[in-house]
């Protein structure tokens, strides 16, 4: 992290503050110049100091004053969450709104099973997550109120045969956020879960089949849509949500014959 400092804030500036992990490219990226456009100062933290600091200094330099720092953590070095959190609220002054945006899809086929990439999207996708709400959690909890977005996945809809593993994290991803927020929501404290479909990243380059394919900035504007109506469930675009409605009642015994 640098040492820029955020302005204090004011009556006619009062700033809300935000940490968005996964924040150095596509949807997470668009979230944190959305959530600077609305008002928040962001943790921009990415695995990635120099994605994080490229993020950071545009927002900065598009707002013409300091309104993100950048910061660099692996979500898989679990440890480091407490220390890395009280260090973001401390530049931040505070915290309203956390997003667990990090997640990562590694490659297989039909016949490839490969521990290692499981574990990795495992713990990417969602011990990182759980290690960083559960930490932050309890201090929503003590405030009665702030928010936890979670950007999960159609993909944990349902048991793809196409790549178990990461439609399994997915799936338990939601499922945690489900239950976080049936926790916290007699706290005041609101937990949205975020299912996009196709969005223009890394990780959907180069695939071919796509549709309903949107811009993470489309993705981001749906998600501070939701983050200010505190809903609890998106699919993004909407339209994902019937079709997943539709998915989700096909027969077992139809649906393990599917490719996808």
């Amino acid at each position: 992290m640098t040492n820029e400092r955020f302005e204090a804030p004011t009556p006619l500036h009062p700033f809300k503050k935000a940490i968005v992990i996964g924040a150095g490219r596509g949807i997470g990226e668009a979230i944190a110049r959305k959530l600077t456009r609305e008002g928040y100062l962001v943790g921009v933290v990415s695995q990635n100091f120099d994605n994080a600091k490229k993020v950071s200094n545009q927002i900065n330099t598009d707002a013409g004053e300091i309104l993100s720092l950048a910061y660099t953590h692996d979500v898989k070095n679990f440890d480091e969450v407490d220390g890395l959190l009280k260090q973001v609220m401390d530049d931040l002054g505070g915290l309203d709104l956390l997003v667990y945006n990090a997640g990562i899809l590694l490659p297989t086929t039909l016949t490839t099973y490969q521990f290692e990439n499981d574990r990795t999207m495992m713990e990417v996708n969602v011990t990182g997550a759980m290690a960083w709400i559960n930490a932050v959690a309890p201090i929503f909890q003590d405030l009665k109120r702030g928010q936890i977005v979670g950007i999960s996945s159609v993909a944990g809809d349902r048991g793809r045969v196409k790549n178990p593993a990461y439609t399994a994290s997915k799936g338990a991803f939601s499922t945690y956020l489900e239950a976080i927020r049936n926790r916290l929501s007699r706290h005041g404290v609101n937990v949205l879960t975020v299912k996009p479909g196709f969005v223009q990243t890394d990780m959907t380059k180069n695939q071919t089949g796509l549709f309903w394919l949107i811009t993470p900035e489309k993705a981001a504007e749906d998600i501070w849509k939701a983050i200010k109506s505190k809903k609890q469930t998106i699919y993004t675009p909407f339209q994902w949500r019937y079709l997943m409605l539709v998915i989700q009642h096909i027969p077992s015994f139809i649906f393990r014959r599917l490719s996808f």
